[in-house]
């Protein structure tokens, strides 16, 4: 018999039938699916094989039905390195069965029908008593009977994490406050906390703190392609955002919960020193991994997974406010800004075309790049640093041989609100030199200087 174990789940083990469809059928309605599969499946097994596909030693305490489909999964869960010696086959109940109903756009809807699942009691638990109390990690959730779920949390002293999924119409209140980590999606933290619905971060961070006021001692909600949100009740006031790995197109969601949840469950048990930010990082990835695939145990992903998820630079993370009237930090923020500031440029420099700014008064006349160098040029250019408005300029000194230069003065003060970005201005006036021929206008003179333009007019 086993005497340990990295992860041990007390759970459900089901038979999934998938059935994929065009749309999920409204009420009333009838769909032609297009494929059908049947699967091993129930929360607890699920979260028990995607913990053990990633590499944990894992045990299982399940009830499936005496009968052909029992037998063939306790082969199968034994051929994946899972201990079964807890799995207890029951001669008055078949083994549990799920309806999956899944969308072409990844969504599902799942039914399911307890069967053996139902018979879990508290003898079980106290049949595997020493494998609960020697494994690292104690995994739960509720489709199998409350008071089972009870009485292994009591007897574990270890990192305990409850899925409370699916919802109870009546959650007593240790289910809340007995494990380490309480973990739900969105749907289910909005059923807890009597809200119509979960969408913004904010939304989630709110519902965190009404679940840490039941009891729990951290909650993670899970949110689909946002991620996930953390928070613990020794600091309500910081709710961390772990976010979603992104995926290119989605095909199937019905295992990303439990893909989650078990791997979440193997980080913990093999890292548990690493923050808690890392465990859900990977788990999220996990997740991501599973919606591309079909199906809810096939598609989760092995020992290499696990080890690209040990091998990532670690990921940003922020904290959510409490309003969304400042968003959070976003490690992509210097690209967006960077890429939003071309479209800026841009619009600067057509202002500058079609409305050019006004001509400088002849005393501070602003010189362009065809001033030849025998030209006197005014005290603003010959001292940049030190240029002064138009009422406090003065009369230029005697002419002085300059050597023409590569880039145009500064305007004077009045001016300074016309500026635009030297790159913007010289693009901008080229295009418009080529409609007026301004490469190819004769020499300036002093009609042309009075209408000459400052900075970039005639600027190549």
């Amino acid at each position: 018999m086993a005497k340990w174990a990295d992860v041990i789940v007390i759970g459900s083990a089901n038979v999934d039938y998938i059935t994929y469809v065009p749309n999920l059928p409204r009420p009333g309605e009838t769909v032609a699916g297009t494929h059908f599969e049947t699967c091993f499946g129930g929360k607890g097994a699920n979260q028990c094989l995607a913990a053990a596909k990633l590499g944990a030693k894992t045990a299982l305490v399940a009830k499936v039905g005496q009968d052909a489909t029992g037998d063939d999964y306790l082969t199968y869960l034994d051929k994946n390195g899972i201990i079964v010696e807890h799995v207890e086959q029951i001669k008055d109940q078949p083994t549990g069965l799920a309806q999956i109903a899944v969308s072409d756009d990844g969504e599902n809807n799942i039914i399911i029908v307890a069967g053996a699942n139902a018979c879990m009691d508290g003898k079980a638990i106290t049949r595997a008593k020493k494998l609960i109390q020697n494994s690292k990690v104690l995994l739960c959730q509720l489709e199998t009977n409350v008071n089972a779920t009870l009485c292994a949390l009591r007897l574990f002293k270890g990192i305990s994490i409850v899925n409370a999924a699916p919802v109870l119409k009546e959650m007593p209140p240790e289910i809340f406050s007995s494990p380490s980590i309480f973990c739900v999606n969105e749907v289910e933290a909005a059923q807890l906390t009597d809200r119509d619905e979960i969408k913004t971060l904010q939304d989630a961070r709110a519902a965190a703190i009404d679940l840490i006021d039941k009891g729990a001692n951290s909650v993670i909600i899970t949110l689909g392609a946002q991620g996930a949100v953390y928070m613990s009740k020794d600091n309500k006031e910081r709710c961390l955002h772990v976010p979603a790995e992104p995926v290119d197109h989605v095909v199937d969601t019905s295992g990303a919960g439990d893909a989650f949840i078990g791997a979440l469950a193997y980080h913990l048990a093999r890292f548990p020193n690493l923050p808690r930010e890392r465990h859900i990082y990977a788990a999220n990835s996990v997740a991501a991994h599973s919606i591309q695939h079909r199906g809810t145990q096939p598609s989760f992903p092995g020992e290499e997974k696990a080890h690209n998820n040990l091998c990532m630079e670690r990921p940003e993370f922020f904290e959510v406010p409490e309003t969304a009237e400042e968003p959070p930090p976003n490690a992509n923020e210097g690209e967006e800004k960077g890429a939003a500031a071309a479209p800026v440029v841009e619009a600067a420099a057509a202002a500058t075309a079609a409305d050019p700014a006004p001509a400088a008064p002849p005393e501070a006349e602003v010189k362009s790049e065809e001033v030849k160098p025998a030209e006197t040029q005014p005290e603003s250019e010959a001292k940049p640093a030190e240029t002064k408005p138009e009422s406090e300029a003065k009369p230029a000194d005697p002419p002085k041989p300059t050597t023409p230069r590569q880039s145009v003065t500064k305007p004077v003060e009045q001016n300074k609100s016309n500026t635009t970005p030297r790159n913007s201005i010289r693009n901008s006036t080229a295009s418009a030199g080529k409609q007026k021929g301004s490469r190819n206008s004769a020499p300036t003179t002093e009609k042309n200087k009075k209408n000459s333009t400052p900075r970039a007019s005639r600027s190549r």
